[in-house]
């Protein structure tokens, strides 16, 4: 069974992962992997913390750039993969 979602923040996401991401740059992002699991905290404006079964953690770049700083924007897999495939599902969230 293959699964990908998002996770709200008062959901049981590990203390410590949570903890360290708190401390994450934009852009950078924090792990834990359990047998399939992968749970996933990336640092955007705000913490994004994921859960996925087919993922990995790389960073991958979205082909566009910050109009401030002119560096090419970065995400992790998990969350560019999410994006392409959500459809209207979460929009309200």
């Amino acid at each position: 069974m293959r699964v990908c979602g998002t996770v709200r923040a008062d959901r049981d996401i590990p203390h410590d992962l949570e903890a360290e991401g708190k401390c994450l740059k934009k852009g950078q992002s924090v792990f834990r992997r359990k047998y399939v699991l992968l749970v996933q905290v990336w640092k955007d404006k705000r913490l994004v913390r994921m859960t996925s079964t087919i993922h990995d953690t790389t960073i991958v770049n979205t082909g566009r750039k910050d109009k401030t700083t002119n560096l090419e924007i970065k995400k992790s897999y998990t969350v560019a993969q999410y994006n392409t495939f959500m459809k209207g599902i979460d929009w309200a969230d």
